[in-house]
């Protein structure tokens, strides 16, 4: 039976903190709907109304795109092991990118990884529960070291010039701003 949250509370954060992998969701007004597996040591519950995850250098940059013009995300997590849980957490977020004032305050949250491109504050505006009977066990392994040996190997120009071919628009067309444009 599913069950509706105002705020993150010490259950649900433990969860949180418990889980390997989340999914994010957004959508501009119109266009794709994107939603994108992440991992690694990359969110952080900072209170019982916001999170904050840091988004490192993918293929594509819809999250930002989308938060232009639409500032709504849902982040998911399911119970792989364990009890079978969903927890869905709603809310409105904002990018912080390495140019913004802020960026040294909350990079120091995270382990340093290379190729890192926004740090995404969530405010949390509601979190909903569900059973996760049809969600199927499956093992921890470890995290993946690829994305970080692919960034330490073109370094920090190379990754500015991914950025410039592949992450300036989504793939809607839509501007990421991620070189203040």
């Amino acid at each position: 039976m599913a069950k509706f949250y105002t705020e993150l509370d010490n259950k649900l954060q433990e969860f949180i903190a418990g889980q390997k992998i989340f999914f994010v969701g957004t959508a501009a007004s119109e266009g794709r709907v994107n939603v994108s597996p992440k991992g690694m040591d990359s969110l952080k519950v900072l209170n019982s109304n916001q999170l904050i995850w840091l988004n490192l250098t993918g293929s594509g940059n819809e999250t930002t795109a989308h938060l232009l013009e639409q500032p709504r995300m849902t982040l998911m997590f399911c119970a792989f092991e364990g009890k079978p849980w969903i927890l869905r957490v709603y809310g409105k977020a904002r990018a912080i990118h390495p140019r913004d004032d802020e960026w040294e305050n909350w990079i120091k949250l995270f382990p340093e990884y290379p190729g890192s491109r926004q740090i995404f504050l969530l405010d949390v505006e509601s979190a909903q529960t569900s059973c996760g009977f049809a969600v199927p066990n499956y093992q921890y392994k470890q995290d993946r070291e690829d994305l970080v040996q692919w960034t330490e190997k073109i370094g920090d120009e190379g990754v500015k010039k991914y950025w410039k071919k592949n992450n300036q628009t989504s793939i809607d067309g839509k501007p990421t701003k991620i070189f203040n444009d």
